[in-house]
């Protein structure tokens, strides 16, 4: 006996989710990284936070290079961890989980977002320092695309009942 599919039920239930602006589709977290204003809420706002401490980090501010003082580098680190676990609290509070048969994911969605944060820098340094030729660059944008990808689906996953978040 064949069972229904329900993909096309679970899959309106995330594109809602997505669009209703409970969680901000990858799109507008990474123009909130980029520095473009964006609306939809405090996701955004740390998502431009993690952006601007990576680029200090992976290519430096204004030309002077990435930062190389110890005590800097640690600050950096430490404020992109209250970052990640203020979202991750946010997510907490606000986004319901269903517990039940949802398969746990092995990361947060701050953990994601810093991700996507510093991967969204690698790859827009990389198109104005990089020919356009190089392998980099396309390999920078490729990385890019895949984690935006998997960020909109674990989100649907989450609203839908099918995943399900770690609580760390």
């Amino acid at each position: 006996m064949a069972l229904p599919d329900m993909s096309d039920q679970y899959a309106d239930v995330g594109s809602q989710a997505l669009t209703s602006g409970l969680l901000p589709t990858s799109d507008l977290l990474l123009r909130a990284c980029r520095g473009h204003r964006v609306v939809g809420g405090p996701l955004l706002w740390f998502a431009h936070d993690l952006a601007v401490l990576h680029e200090r980090r992976v290519v430096g501010r204004g030309g002077t290079g990435p930062e190389t003082d110890p005590t800097a580098i640690i600050e950096n680190k430490r404020r992109r961890i209250e970052l990640v676990m203020a979202i991750d609290d946010w997510i907490a509070r606000s986004v319901p989980q269903h517990r039940l048969g949802a398969t746990l994911h092995t990361e947060t969605v701050g953990s994601v977002i810093d991700r996507l944060a510093e991967a969204s820098i690698r790859a827009h340094h990389a198109l104005m320092t990089l020919d356009a030729n190089d392998e980099m660059l396309h390999g920078t944008w490729h990385h890019l695309a895949e984690l935006s990808d998997a960020y909109d689906d674990l989100v649907r996953d989450v609203l839908a009942g099918r995943r399900r978040l770690p609580a760390w």
